[in-house]
């Protein structure tokens, strides 16, 4: 028996384990060439670089690697199919435009949410974590004094790169394979949720937990009803690429705080959540009624 017929014929717990394996070497590797990069790694910019490379050792790699070790068609495994439809991306992008208003009333409901008395402390340790992570993310934002070349920088490593590596893994790897292969026959649309679950879990920011949840199963969602995972990847590079441009024109073009470009949706622009939530299920309902159409 070849090496890579007994990959394919593991116990799907081994696999597991042997998904995790390669994802640490991965990661291991690619830090370590970032340690040995002759410069400051306290800087700015090679923070920023570590984001990158960490998109691409702990997501990419690993699940080109583990389709490679487990089938003999690792991109239609992965569901790499071309995207070959205007519309659909168009409706991806759209989507996520009207979904503003809702993910940020979802996420100041979600800030209001207390854990009880006796996780105080750990509460404590989640809040000061993502206070770090936006300080951190306002820091790459406004590098450079926010110049054309940075916020292009900052497009690829934090919008694109995070959208293809978490998208290969959660949609392409544990929600159609790890689950789907179990769940299916059952109910698809709890392989769907659960690994939207794990997909917002794993980001350790609890307050945006929820808001995230319902960010992975849209974008499960659209996997299951295309059957490429490309249309889930425009979907989750547009909600990392709106977040930046919305920061950077607010700040530098429109003189807002970070404080009111989160509130876009909520307080005294409540109505824009009523206007645009119903227009955001009429899209993917657009999208799903457009993906039955292709298929037939």
């Amino acid at each position: 028996m070849s090496l890579k017929a007994r990959h394919k014929g593991l116990h799907p717990l081994l696999k597991i384990a042997e998904w995790l394996l390669v994802m640490g070497l991965s990661f291991a590797v690619v830090y370590v060439l970032w340690r040995l990069l002759p410069v400051n790694h306290a800087s700015t910019g090679a923070l920023l670089t570590l984001q990158g490379l960490q998109a691409v050792g702990l997501f990419i790699v690993p699940s080109l690697v583990v389709a490679y070790l487990w089938s003999d068609q690792p991109l239609q495994w992965l569901h790499l199919v071309r995207i070959s439809d205007g519309v659909l991306v168009l409706l991806s992008v759209s989507i996520m435009l009207t979904a503003i208003p809702l993910i940020n009333t979802l996420v100041s409901w979600n800030e209001q949410m207390r854990l009880p008395e006796g996780l105080h402390g750990l509460e404590q340790i989640m809040q000061q974590m993502e206070e770090q992570a936006d300080r951190l993310l306002q820091t790459f934002l406004t590098y450079r004094d926010g110049a054309w070349w940075v916020l292009l920088l900052n497009l690829f490593i934090l919008a694109v790169l995070p959208a293809i590596g978490e998208e290969l893994t959660f949609r392409g790897i544990i929600q159609s394979h790890l689950f789907n292969s179990r769940l299916s026959a059952f109910n698809c649309h709890l392989s769907i949720w659960l690994t939207a679950f794990i997909f917002s879990f794993v980001h350790f920011q609890f307050y945006g937990f929820f808001p995230r949840m319902l960010l992975g199963a849209v974008l499960g969602y659209a996997l299951a009803w295309s059957g490429g995972i490309g249309y889930s990847v425009v979907m989750h590079a547009t909600n990392n690429a709106l977040s930046i441009l919305v920061f950077y024109f607010g700040t530098y073009t429109w003189h807002l705080s970070p404080d009111e470009i989160d509130a876009l949706g909520t307080e005294h622009t409540w109505w824009l959540t009523l206007v645009c939530t119903p227009v955001m299920l009429v899209l993917l309902f657009l999208f799903y009624a457009r993906t039955r159409t292709i298929q037939k």
